[in-house]
């Protein structure tokens, strides 16, 4: 059996973001959650919101982490992991009234985000919640001296990483019939994106 793997950054904002969640989604009957990484946030938040099914969604490398967590967290409404790529095919057709994604925007090549969004336009409902949390740049700044720092390490881990802007990230949003709702500053110099379709 696979060890479940670690994020400090998620049991650091986990509550946090949960507290938006819970009026963003009060109405929403099932969430897809794009990137769920270790699989932290999905066990933490779907026993916090019994009303809603919570869909997890990863590329295949990281499904036994998210396995591992939900092996050891299970709750009725989380469901087992999605095979989800960007940049490929396949994504479901279910119209999910909820979308999260947490830290995942600026691990990918821009023209990732690119497909991200025009999948998110087939797989969310007309009605849908957008929910986007991480480091933004604002009119090409950053928010932070320390979120400048980090930027600086994602294009030297990989080029095609990097904190995006919020203008450009809105207009592709806006795109799919997204409409900004909300942008709460939250703890560790990030941010809380809400659309409404």
């Amino acid at each position: 059996m696979q060890a479940a793997p670690f994020s400090q950054a998620c049991e650091n904002n986990k509550a946090p973001i949960l507290a938006h969640l819970k009026m963003a989604y009060a109405n929403a009957d099932n969430v897809l959650e794009v990137g769920s990484g270790t699989g932290q946030h999905a066990v933490f938040f779907a026993p916090q919101l019994p009303h809603l099914i919570w869909q997890t969604s990863d590329l295949p490398e990281n499904h036994a982490g998210i396995n591992a967590w939900i092996d050891n967290h299970t709750a009725e409404n989380l469901c087992r992991p999605l095979v989800l790529n960007a940049d490929e095919p396949g994504w479901p057709q279910a119209a999910f009234d909820g979308i999260f994604t947490a830290n995942t925007l600026h691990i990918m090549a821009w023209s990732s985000v690119i497909n991200l969004f025009e999948n998110l336009g087939k797989t969310a409902a007309e009605s849908a919640t957008l929910v986007i949390y991480g480091p933004f740049k604002y009119n090409g700044q950053f928010t932070s001296d320390s979120n400048g720092q980090f930027d600086l390490w994602l294009k030297q881990q990989a080029p095609h990483r990097g904190i995006r802007d919020f203008e450009q990230v809105s207009e592709l949003a806006g795109k799919q019939g997204f409409s900004l709702l909300a942008d709460h500053a939250m703890p560790a110099n990030n941010q809380l994106l809400i659309w409404q379709r």
